[in-house]
């Protein structure tokens, strides 16, 4: 049987208050060291809703709820490790104190107008949750 290198699904949490996003800095590669949205891989069983949430909570220590789907991000370089397609949500705090977690060297509130350099296609991602904020 003929096996298929199928991309992997991701989930990006883009978490915005007060004209500032939420951002953790990777601790691992590709990208250590640089702001990225909270976000990973979607476990087996887990729909794309729970991971952003989970992998929120993981790597920031917030409770969150997405609220609106800001889009589907499938460039077959977004990662250089392999094809991944993410699935991105724009999330509510819903409780939790903001603390690094397991994938992140720190977590932290940056304002949208002097934003960080960001890993992935991150940068589009924002743009794009920020479109949907203020229309």
């Amino acid at each position: 049987m003929q096996r298929h290198a199928n991309p992997k699904p991701t989930v990006d949490g883009i978490v915005v208050e007060d004209n500032r996003v939420l951002l953790v800095k990777r601790l691992n590669p590709p990208f250590r060291g640089v702001w990225a949205l909270p976000g990973g891989f979607v476990e087996t069983n887990e729909t794309v809703e729970e991971a952003v949430e989970r992998e929120v909570l993981e790597e920031t220590g917030l409770k969150v709820k997405p609220v609106k789907l800001v889009g589907v991000y499938s460039d077959p370089k977004r990662d250089p490790r392999r094809h991944t397609i993410s699935t991105a949500f724009l999330c509510s705090r819903t409780s939790g104190r903001l603390k690094p977690g397991t994938d992140s060297g720190d977590a932290r509130w940056f304002s949208l107008g002097s934003l960080p350099t960001l890993a992935f296609d991150h940068k589009k991602i924002v743009a794009d949750a920020v479109k949907l904020v203020k229309s």
